[in-house]
């Protein structure tokens, strides 16, 4: 998984990337975490990054427990009893009683451009992801998601729209700050309150107007909310 631990500090904090990135998707925020705390970056199986093809078993990866079991025993080798723990979003398909997501026509015209041709679909899904405005970081995510392989991108991408995690969020007894951004497609504003809603423990939405990846593109806010919620200041 590529693990490293960084920085020093009583807190330790467990970063996630998602897909079609890599560790380095935190670049911007780890040189001010590291100066207050331990910072845990790995890569998941279906990284780019991961260069050894084997470690990525499409039996094993076939729901997201497998996932959950790589990252606790990830903390159980580190030794790690309590830390704070940063991920992404997972997409989803709208169906009924859900919100935001994707339509199912649009689902599958993406599965249609990626297995056709995945650079191509690469090249032209960037931008959406990250945002028009910011050219160094659209192409920072390109390289990155053209570094997955094919196969392994569109089984991902499949697992994400059709895996359903709803029923996940009642079980939640750590409170969560939600980072929701203003200009996601995959995720819409309404996509946070709802889970803040579900979430049984008692959570908080923070807003930031920015798109899929706050942290390449609006860091300083971004650490700015991280700051709140480990009691620093930025």
């Amino acid at each position: 998984m590529n693990a490293r631990t960084i920085g020093s500090g009583t807190d330790t904090v467990v970063l996630a990337h998602g897909f079609g990135m890599d560790q380095s998707v935190w670049d911007k925020i780890v040189p001010f975490l590291t100066q207050r705390c331990r910072v845990v970056l790995f890569d998941w199986a279906f990284a780019g990054s991961v260069k050894d093809p084997t470690l990525f078993d499409p039996v094993k990866y076939s729901t997201f427990d497998a996932f959950a079991d790589d990252l606790i025993s990830l903390l159980d080798e580190m030794n790690l009893k309590s830390v704070f723990f940063g991920a992404l979003h997972i997409g989803y398909i709208n169906v009924e009683f859900y919100e935001g997501g994707f339509e199912i026509r649009e689902v599958e015209q993406i599965f249609s451009s990626m297995e056709s041709n995945f650079h191509q679909w690469a090249s032209s899904f960037a931008p959406i992801a990250i945002g028009p405005d910011d050219p160094i970081s659209v192409d920072k995510y390109k390289k990155c998601l053209q570094s997955m392989r094919p196969e392994v991108a569109l089984f991902i991408t499949k697992l994400a729209f059709y895996g359903d995690q709803r029923n996940v969020l009642e079980k939640v007894v750590i409170p969560c700050t939600i980072i929701q951004t203003t200009n996601d497609k995959a995720a819409p504003i309404s996509v946070g309150y709802y889970m803040m809603k579900m979430i049984k423990a008692k959570s908080t939405v923070e807003i930031i107007e920015a798109g899929h990846f706050p942290q390449l593109t609006a860091h300083v806010q971004f650490l700015e909310v991280l700051g709140r919620v480990l009691g620093f200041d930025v």
